[in-house]
């Protein structure tokens, strides 16, 4: 068992907490859409355009599609989904409603990410409705605001997102996801433990199947045997 309650039905594997985690949201999120290969490829399509590369320097890793997915999970599932406290510096007045001087406001970014008001069909996990959005998380929507906004914007908001998206990139390049014992995606539990940050209630069990090389070990170009 991970630390981040992800286990995985295959000897010697271990994960960092960070790519634990990553797998944990993301891939529970989306092995019901983008699992079987023959629907979406990984390798190539991916619904959108995907270039993937081995860091080297300046490189990144260039991949849309993780980056919509995460930003979903984010938008659904907020790591922190009352953000932090505030304290109110001067009388203000919001929709008729008085907010005193040293008034403590806590932010719900977790509803915010969730109002119909602002997203079509907000319980949906569509990816695709952040392709060519101009919303993002970086505190200028305020309708998406998972690390905050303003000068109090979570520092290590970027930080954060490519420790994610990169071993996540790599995990799901080089492995196909299988629930175990037969389950069935329509039953996996994402109920969610709400504290502080926020968790999967249940630890999530998947089978990895390597399917492509490791990108340390030279491989050839898809097509070659």
């Amino acid at each position: 068992m991970s630390p981040a309650g992800i286990t995985f039905v295959t000897p010697n594997v271990e994960l960092p907490l960070a790519h634990a985690v990553a797998v944990r949201l993301v891939v529970g999120n989306c092995l019901p859409v983008v699992m079987k290969q023959e629907d979406l490829e990984i390798t190539e399509n991916f619904g959108v355009n995907v270039t993937v590369c081995i860091p080297s320097g300046n490189q990144c890793i260039v991949f849309e599609a993780i980056s919509c997915f995460s930003a979903q999970v984010l938008r659904l599932h907020p790591p922190a989904p009352l953000l932090i406290p505030r304290e109110c510096r001067e009388r203000c007045e919001i929709n008729g409603y008085e907010i005193p001087v040293k008034a403590r406001v806590i932010v719900n970014a977790w509803a915010i990410g969730r109002d119909p008001k602002y997203w079509a069909n907000p319980e949906s996990f569509y990816p695709e409705r952040f392709i060519d959005s101009s919303v993002n998380f970086t505190g200028a929507n305020f309708e998406y605001i998972p690390f905050g906004a303003g000068r109090r914007i979570c520092p290590g908001m970027a930080f954060g997102v490519i420790n994610v998206e990169v071993p996540l990139a790599y995990l799901l390049y080089h492995f196909d996801w299988k629930l175990p014992n037969g389950m069935k995606h329509e039953d996996l539990d994402m109920t969610e433990r709400f504290g502080i940050t926020v968790r999967r209630k249940q630890d999530l069990h998947l089978i990895p199947l390597a399917y492509c090389p490791s990108p340390f070990e030279n491989p050839k170009p898809h097509g070659e045997n």
